[in-house]
């Protein structure tokens, strides 16, 4: 790798911070403030990740979408000096299962437009009557059940598993199995062992699904994928992968959000007002849009590397060096969002990175948005009297995950 040297940052040093860095203490939806300090002082610069390595950390929302809608950042994890998120575990798992959001284009796009019929936003919107029935029938059987009760498990889990699996044509009856083996992906201190042994039950356990499918097909997404491993144009283990990005991704995301956004709301208590008392569809996509921004439940950023010479910011990238844009804190850049640490459900958020920015932007968000519509629009109302059966310095935060949440959030009514 070259050694760097630009008019704001100095090559690496034995001062260069960690990355991911600690939240302060007491502040659970808020980025670390070491983020805070870098956006307005040094908004290009290097970080140190748990391999040793030291790539640019990009704070600023601005250059965060310049890089990310720049076809000379590359997503291949295959490159060196990739910025591997995680620990050596997670760098095991992208090399046994390596799916489309780990490629570029023309592979990318490729196996992307396989799988994007189901996500569009039309097949997605025909779906909200069925999500409807499914988060009614949750509250039901909660509101049914003893209390206190860990909504995690009961409600915030359930609902995208159910969706994804109806979806992907996954059975259901097996949620332990695969939501299990996603907490050991998932989870940055999983050694390289646990996330192989994971992984290869995951892609197994999908390439047998794919395998029913080809002898019996239904009208589901893994039914699509192995028509087009019947064609030709897929291997079975490429289905496979995609079939285990789209199951994981499908439900622990949206899962950390609906409980994530509820304990947001829970604390503060005039914009659950706000949006428990109207039953305009307007108000209630709002505060999913800044509910997404204000919690960025992707909170280890998004890695690439550049394939050239980039000039940013006063800055140059090199090309091969790793890049990681750090979505977190972007969204809470006050040049984009006034007064950006401020939870405000009537702000217009839509233009946020949560779900990335470029053509490796989330493929499901326009499932994840519908679901949350349903659920924000749904749980308030049906039990409002809702609220936290502990202290908040006892929510158990997964500080060690990938993706952001809790692991459990004990509720009452």
């Amino acid at each position: 790798m070259s050694t760097i040297s630009t008019p704001d940052t100095d090559a690496p040093s034995a001062e260069t911070p960690d990355y991911p860095m600690t939240r302060a203490a007491g502040c659970p939806f808020d980025p670390p403030p070491t983020l805070h300090t870098l956006q307005t002082e040094a908004p290009i610069s290097r970080v140190r990740l748990w391999d040793g390595s030291t790539p640019w950390l990009v704070t600023r929302y601005e250059d965060q979408r310049a890089l990310l809608g720049d076809p000379r950042i590359s997503a291949d994890s295959t490159l060196p000096h990739y910025p591997h998120a995680g620990s050596a575990g997670q760098k095991e798992r992208r090399r046994q299962s390596r799916s489309f959001i780990a490629m570029d284009d023309p592979e990318h796009a490729r196996q992307r437009r396989m799988a994007t019929g189901a996500f569009s936003i039309k097949h997605v919107e025909a779906l909200r009557p069925a999500i409807q029935k499914i988060v009614e029938h949750l509250i039901d059987e909660l509101l049914a059940g003893p209390k206190p009760v860990d909504l995690v498990q009961a409600f915030a889990l359930p609902v995208p598993s159910l969706v994804i699996c109806e979806l992907l044509g996954v059975p259901y009856a097996d949620h332990d199995f695969f939501q299990a083996n996603s907490k050991v992906l998932i989870k940055r201190t999983s050694t390289p062992e646990q996330g192989r042994a994971a992984t290869e039950r995951l892609v197994d356990y999908l390439d047998r699904l794919i395998g029913d499918k080809l002898a019996h097909p239904a009208d589901d997404l893994l039914s699509t994928l192995a028509a087009r491993v019947r064609a030709g144009e897929l291997s079975r283990r490429e289905a496979a992968d995609m079939g285990l990005l789209l199951l994981v991704a499908g439900h622990e995301t949206t899962a950390n959000m609906i409980a994530l956004g509820t304990l947001a709301l829970l604390q503060h208590p005039d914009q659950l007002a706000r949006l428990r008392q109207s039953d305009d569809p307007k108000v209630v996509a709002s505060a999913v849009e800044e509910l997404l921004r204000y919690l960025n439940i992707v909170h280890s950023g998004r890695r690439r590397v550049a394939l050239e010479d980039i000039e940013i910011s006063g800055v140059t990238i090199r090309a091969g060096e790793g890049v990681v844009v750090a979505n977190d804190i972007g969204n809470r850049d006050p040049a984009a969002f006034p007064d950006p640490d401020r939870l405000d459900i009537a702000r217009n958020a839509r233009h946020h990175v949560a779900f990335g920015f470029g053509v490796h932007q989330c493929l499901g968000q326009p499932l994840a948005r519908v679901e949350l519509q349903v659920v924000y629009g749904t749980l308030y109302r049906r039990i409002p009297t809702l609220r936290l059966a502990t202290d908040l310095d006892q929510i158990p935060f997964k500080h060690d995950g990938l993706a952001y949440g809790v692991y459990e959030l004990p509720i009452t009514w």
